[in-house]
């Protein structure tokens, strides 16, 4: 059972969602699922490079260098006027040309869309 503190967090980002006229609880969990997986590919990209810099073990890249701006940890210190506009615009796209590569990730967000259109609701 969730209790206390975050209770109250998530309490109030389904209030968030409600208020952002996104309704349907499955979409809401889908458009949380979506920001976690964003995060997750950040943190695992971050991991690959700090073991290349201590080891030399090459990794594939999840975001070449003209998308570095693309990332969790790059984005989210944006004001919800720029990050809205980013995630949905060019974040999510991303997200579904990583298909190529074959991966679980890339099958999951192969049809990802952002449903979030308020941008006070944003990450």
């Amino acid at each position: 059972m969730v209790t206390g503190e975050l209770k109250r967090r998530v309490d109030a980002l389904w209030t968030e969602f409600w208020q952002g006229g996104i309704t349907n609880p499955l979409t809401v969990i889908e458009q949380i699922t979506f920001l976690m997986y964003a995060r997750l590919l950040d943190i695992n990209e971050a991991r690959d490079e700090n073991r290349h810099k201590r080891t030399g073990k090459s990794f594939q890249r999840r975001f070449k260098e003209d998308e570095q701006h693309l990332r969790w940890s790059q984005f989210r210190h944006l004001g919800s006027d720029q990050m809205l506009p980013l995630v949905r615009d060019k974040v999510f796209p991303h997200f579904r040309a990583t298909v190529a590569s074959g991966t679980a990730f890339a099958e999951f967000m192969k049809d990802a869309q952002l449903m979030i259109q308020k941008p006070g609701l944003s990450v």
